[in-house]
């Protein structure tokens, strides 16, 4: 396997006090490797205190558009009981995204196809402001390390970036069209991919920005390992790249048999970051090392492992890996597959542990922090809890009349919210039964 450092050298763009896009200079200081004992993240925030942020307040909103019962004389397919505490309805079209803040997991941010994006609190459905501005469906939504920023991205490109106690747009910016969006773990900096294959990196909100040039393709989804030195990017073509953020070259390329036969649709990490799993429309699962960027295993679920590799017929159609995760409890990673297949595989033996079904395709996946449980969304509406020990169903949620797009959970996994195809957000208050 090669490293293509050369072709994957930074942009000539603007350069950052604190995110350098030249040579040995650092780019944030929690990523540079410092042999002394003081803890990177600490320097980051150090590094950071520049950016003056007032402390979050809650503030009086709009309750317009809340809906705190049932609703009755619902319209869809999949009318039924209503499980949520809150529903919120401000959205007038199918609602794409969704993110809590990370800080105090009292705020949503939600935003869909209606070209709108919202900030509300979630436990008494109130409005706090809109992201105006959007043309396009907002598609990524999400909070700062520290809730103090909240980004909205849109498929046109257009990002945008409030500040979430005074309710002020601080910052924008028009890439190309948008595929993925994330906040770095512990700094005010912004990550994005692009259809022409870019990633960008941006300072908020002096907008500083660096660019890590990818292949001729959609960069189609990234994450940020948790040391924040390194982000992982797949792309369309099926090739894997690590980055190195302050470098700005590729330290890993994982193509041809190394890489994925079809896009790339999800990647996932670790919690220490040492390894890596991506998911792809060739139904593969590949878990990478980190450390060296070696394929080290590769998942496939039983009902389609007799199947040639899939290319660009139909096959590749009918299945696709669509999220994927790992537990940070036992040594087990789970699968979310478009024909409704749930797969947990061992990761010591490297062997599929259960295989669980849904009546419909999976569209998100998380696992419990602290647990061996994971959580599905589907495009039946139905949020659903497994224990992945067993391989049980332990309960589900229902409240939805079409499909959930997206979901997140809160930290202390009390509550899940949801997006749909209904026009809906939703609030589950979730009980935790003993496991």
């Amino acid at each position: 396997m090669e490293s293509e450092s050369e072709s994957g050298a930074a942009a000539d763009t603007p350069p950052l006090e604190t995110l350098s896009f030249h040579g040995d200079e650092e780019i944030i200081e929690v990523v540079e490797l410092d042999p002394g004992p003081p803890d990177p993240a600490d320097d980051l925030v150090q590094e950071m205190e520049d950016v003056d942020f007032e402390e979050e307040e809650e503030e009086e909103g709009n309750e317009d558009g809340w809906v705190l019962e049932p609703q009755e004389g619902v319209v869809g397919s999949m009318e039924g009981p209503d499980d949520s505490e809150v529903t919120f309805a401000l959205h007038s079209a199918s609602v794409f995204c969704v993110s809590l803040d990370p800080k105090t997991n009292t705020l949503a941010v939600t935003g869909g196809e209606d070209d709108k994006a919202f900030v509300w609190r979630l436990s008494d459905g109130e409005l706090l402001f809109e992201c105006a501005g959007h043309k396009d469906s907002v598609t990524c939504a999400g909070f700062s390390h520290d809730s103090t920023l909240v980004a909205t991205g849109d498929m046109s490109g257009l990002l945008k970036v409030w500040q979430v106690d005074t309710k002020e747009e601080v910052w924008s910016f028009e890439a190309g069209d948008l595929e993925w969006m994330e906040w770095h773990p512990r700094a005010p900096v912004l990550l994005a991919g692009t259809a022409d294959g870019n990633t960008w990196m941006w300072k908020v909100p002096t907008g500083d920005c660096k660019t890590f040039q990818g292949p001729n393709c959609p960069a189609t989804c990234g994450r940020v390992l948790p040391d924040g030195k390194r982000a992982v990017v797949g792309y369309e073509d099926g090739t894997i790249r690590i980055w190195d953020l302050k470098q700005g070259n590729s330290i890993h390329v994982l193509k041809g048999t190394e890489g994925h036969q079809g896009p790339l649709t999800c990647v996932a990490t670790n919690q220490d970051g040492s390894l890596i799993l991506t998911g792809s429309v060739d139904c593969q699962a590949k878990l990478v090392s980190a450390t060296t960027g070696k394929v080290v295993g590769v998942f496939r679920p039983e009902t389609v492992a007799s199947q040639p590799s899939l290319g660009e017929g139909e096959e590749s159609e009918s299945n696709s890996v669509e999220s994927l995760g790992f537990c940070s409890v036992m040594p087990l990673a789970a699968v979310g597959y478009l024909d409704g297949t749930l797969a947990i595989y061992d990761l010591s033996t490297q062997t599929l542990r259960h295989q669980c079904q849904h009546q419909s395709g999976i569209v998100q996946l998380l696992w419990e922090a602290g647990t061996a449980v994971v959580y599905t969304c589907s495009l039946d509406g139905i949020v659903r809890l497994w224990d992945a020990r067993t391989g049980r169903l332990l309960t589900d949620y229902r409240g939805h009349t079409a499909e959930i797009l997206d979901f997140a959970l809160s930290k202390d996994a009390s509550l899940v919210v949801t997006t749909s195809g209904d026009h809906k957000a939703k609030v589950f208050c979730v009980q935790r039964p003993d496991r």
